[in-house]
């Protein structure tokens, strides 16, 4: 790592000092007056850029991009929900997904022909959430021929963000922890549900 960038890096962990309070507080006025979503001519946080898979090279794009904070109230009319009382709850809840995926969903989805790399947090005000989300052109020649990232142009990781397969998806699907007290979580919740759940009759040969 370079030294300039070692102490980029340095500066960034301590995000109460008076120097970063500042920034942050700058920043997010002037993010504010911006659209909900806008393109970048470099990143903000070049150190966590680069760290996240970011290369100033053609092919790679920054897009920064805002999400509402709080959690998810449910969606029922009148706040009636017609089930169980276990099932009654309307405000408290939270969402499955964290903020982060659903940063790169949106950039995904806005931007149809990129694929999401990766994605980190840039700032924070009381309403709003604040990342930049990488992309990469997977039919650039400069990505097509690059060794380390040609990899996501196989077709596989079309939309990868919207299936839970980039690093904030993997986080709230649980694959962060591995070994038996991880079991549950893989190749998922629904999948470890489902073996466990159905009744398997085998039959006698």
């Amino acid at each position: 790592m370079r030294a300039e960038e070692q102490y980029i890096e340095e500066l960034w962990k301590k995000k109460q000092s008076d120097v970063l309070r500042f920034l942050l507080r700058v920043r997010c006025w002037e993010f504010r007056q911006l659209p909900g979503i806008v393109r970048l001519q470099r990143p903000s946080r070049p150190d966590k850029a680069r760290r996240m898979g970011f290369k100033a090279k053609q092919g790679y794009v920054v897009y920064r991009i805002r999400v509402r904070r709080g959690g998810r109230k449910r969606p029922v009319h009148k706040g009636i929900v017609y089930g169980k009382p276990a099932s009654q709850g309307i405000t408290q809840l939270k969402p499955t997904r964290n903020l982060r995926n659903v940063a790169e969903e949106r950039v995904g989805r806005k931007c149809g022909g990129l694929r999401v790399l990766n994605s980190y947090w840039v700032n924070q005000d009381a309403v709003y959430k604040y990342f930049e989300v990488i992309l990469v052109d997977p039919a650039h020649k400069a990505i097509r021929t690059d060794a380390r990232v040609n990899w996501i142009c196989n077709p596989v990781h079309k939309h990868r963000e919207q299936r839970g397969l980039t690093s904030a998806g993997k986080k709230y699907r649980g694959l962060r922890g591995k070994g038996h007290l991880n079991h549950k979580a893989r190749p998922s919740r629904r999948a470890v549900w489902r073996k466990n759940n159905r009744v398997s009759l085998r039959r006698y040969r």
